[in-house]
């Protein structure tokens, strides 16, 4: 399955959104950020009266503090500490509400018997005088399905505070892969059931990355460095110059080593009118360019590819010239139209043997480099 770092978390400086009014009740200058689209929702879940003018004040960044410790235990045996929800908390996502902390804990360990979930929180900073955003990607297999689907939630959490006791009075769940978040959201029941159907992804090491953002359409992926061994091509779906980077790794290299097989094999095109073609096998993450023998053929190079960013859209079938084609189309379109700035060319990512595995259930995917992206 696919490689990712441990979570780390990072705390940017809070960025809030309140009236000016609010602004001199509480002694603290506020910049406006966009609300979500059922940010009323918020109001009507929270236990706070909305019209009050009482506020956490200074102790809200204890309750960021404590959050940033607290949910990385989300799923795991210490668990989040629930001394610090109201007895009624409420919560909601797009499928899922309960109004009470046992309903919440409920939810959290329904979760951990059906799914090994993967909770990784990228920041939280205040959004209001009584309110905490934090930013999350959660991965979910579901292990009670013989092919173990991979669910994927990025998104954020509107936290309520009930400025009385300190304590968190409600959660809403906002999900970047559809619009509609209220409860009930029968496009969040779709995109659940969407994510079920089965992929193989060989059990074999793959580069490293971490998903900051999926959409309906794409992934955001940070992608961590890593080695290749590759060879030019002739086409982005084609196979010419394989058999010559795959007996890199079975030894056709100055010391005859043979290295351990990784997965995927990527085709990339780095210009949009694919005039130039490399044909790439990843390198096992403990190799770097000064422990690795020298190819035997001169066609042949190795290189390290930096940290960076890229979008990712993946599919199933047979990945032919005019399938990857569309699809880079498609994807470019997405990701133009979302704001995000995508470099020149594009990557297929073929992760399977397809003279050994059904069409239906190989895993490709298009990717495609941004110039720079910042997760908000």
């Amino acid at each position: 399955m696919a490689t990712r770092l441990p979570n780390q978390t990072f705390r940017p400086n809070s960025h809030l959104s309140i009236t000016s009014q609010q602004s001199k009740l509480t002694g603290i200058s506020f910049r406006p950020v966009k609300l979500p689209r059922n940010a009323k929702l918020a109001l009507k879940c929270s236990l706070v009266d909305s019209s009050t003018t009482e506020s956490v004040g200074g102790d809200i960044k204890k309750l960021v503090d404590f959050l940033y410790e607290d949910l990385p235990h989300l799923f795991d045996e210490q668990g989040i500490d629930p001394t610090m929800y109201d007895e009624k908390v409420k919560f909601r996502d797009p499928i899922t509400k309960h109004d009470s902390i046992s309903g919440y804990l409920f939810n959290i360990a329904l979760l951990k018997k059906l799914f090994t979930p993967d909770f990784q929180l990228h920041w939280a900073k205040q959004t209001g005088p009584n309110e905490i955003t934090t930013r999350w990607t959660m991965i979910m297999p579901f292990v009670i399905l013989p092919w173990k689907p991979e669910l994927v939630f990025t998104g954020t959490s509107v936290m309520g505070i009930n400025p009385k006791n300190q304590k968190f009075c409600s959660h809403l769940d906002y999900w970047d892969s559809i619009k509609n978040n209220d409860y009930f959201s029968v496009e969040g029941l779709l995109d659940v059931i969407k994510q079920l159907r089965p992929y193989k992804t060989p059990d074999l090491e793959t580069p490293k990355y971490k998903i900051l953002r999926r959409t309906a359409f794409y992934e955001v992926r940070k992608y961590f460095p890593f080695v290749i061994v590759e060879k030019k091509g002739e086409k982005l779906a084609g196979s010419s110059g394989f058999n010559d980077v795959a007996g890199y790794i079975f030894g056709k290299n100055s010391t005859k080593e043979k290295i351990k097989m990784t997965t995927p094999v990527f085709t990339q095109a780095f210009d949009n009118e694919q005039s130039n073609i490399s044909i790439q096998i990843v390198l096992p993450s403990e190799k770097d360019l000064s422990s690795l023998p020298e190819p035997e053929l001169e066609a042949l190079s190795l290189r390290k590819v930096e940290e960076g960013f890229a979008v990712v859209t993946k599919f199933s079938g047979k990945p032919t010239d005019e399938v990857v084609a569309e699809k880079e189309k498609s994807l470019r379109r997405a990701v133009i139209r979302d704001g995000l700035k995508p470099k020149e060319g594009c990557m297929l990512a073929r992760y399977n043997d397809p003279g050994r595995t059904w069409s239906f259930i190989l895993r490709n995917e298009v990717l495609i480099w941004l110039d720079e992206f910042t997760l908000e």
